[in-house]
């Protein structure tokens, strides 16, 4: 049986698709599926980070700026740059989306890998931000949902990029 997939094209068009002007990002083992075919694309800029602590503030001085950036982080990123996530991408109510790769995640019900994933749906519930699960080229709508909800309530949400990529 082969497994479903999450292609970079079907998520570079969902980005396109909402306007996103940059990637602000971090490539990792989850989500480096992606690098060449962001970096060949004249319409996306990415902006490469040292730290994920960064990505937040970055992103927000694009936004304020009049861009449309998305974060792309790990989720144990993600657990690095709490405060630069508290303090600009949901105290700052800026309409953002944070795509995390879900290291750790097996599918719905399967055994985490990493304990990273242990911890990346209980954080963000904590932190408040809403979630979409993308996994497959089925899914990537959610990531427009998830714009359309960060716009409609003015904050950070985020999308966790769940399974193997292709």
């Amino acid at each position: 049986m082969t497994q479903e997939r999450v292609s970079p094209s079907a998520i570079i068009e969902q980005f396109k698709k909402n306007g996103v002007s940059h990637v602000v990002w971090l490539p990792d083992t989850e989500t480096n599926f992606m690098y060449s075919q962001i970096i060949a694309d004249d319409d996306l800029k990415l902006v490469p980070i040292c730290r994920e602590g960064e990505s937040m503030p970055i992103a927000a001085g694009l936004w304020i700026g009049g861009k449309r950036p998305v974060v792309l982080i790990q989720n144990t990123g993600m657990f690095e740059a709490g405060d630069s996530i508290r303090g600009m991408g949901i105290d700052l109510g800026i309409p953002m989306v944070m795509m995390v790769g879900y290291r750790g995640w097996t599918g719905e019900g399967g055994e985490m890998t990493d304990s990273a994933g242990v911890y990346t749906e209980p954080i963000l519930n904590a932190w408040g931000i809403r979630y979409y699960m993308v996994e497959t080229d089925e899914d990537v709508h959610r990531i427009s949902e998830a714009f359309e909800d960060a716009e409609e309530n003015q904050t950070l949400v985020a999308c966790l990029l769940g399974a193997e990529y292709g």
